[in-house]
């Protein structure tokens, strides 16, 4: 487990050693009911490049690029990281 707290940096080394980034909504935060990363200009850049390196980017619902934004700024719960990880991390919690 590994955090620096910056969004580019813990994907970047995710993309080279392999791993998975979350940042889920937080139901408990009236702040981040839909996450805190913003679709547009975090969520769909890496989700793009992570895609094309093989990987998955999604909300833990909805592929990150299926989404069809509504807002500038908007804001999206981020699961990004190698398909295999991502797809373990939805079936995980769609059995919670």
């Amino acid at each position: 487990l590994r955090y620096v707290g910056s969004l580019v940096a813990d994907f970047h080394r995710n993309l080279l050693k392999g791993g998975i980034f979350l940042y889920p909504a937080d139901m408990k935060d009236p702040k981040k009911p839909k996450g805190k990363l913003r679709l547009l200009y975090e969520a769909a850049p890496l989700a793009k490049i992570v895609e094309e390196a093989g990987g998955l980017a999604t909300t833990g619902h909805e592929r990150i690029l299926d989404i069809e934004p509504t807002e500038l700024h908007e804001k999206v719960p981020l699961i990004i990281g190698s398909e295999e990880d991502v797809l373990e991390y939805e079936r995980v919690i769609q059995e919670g």
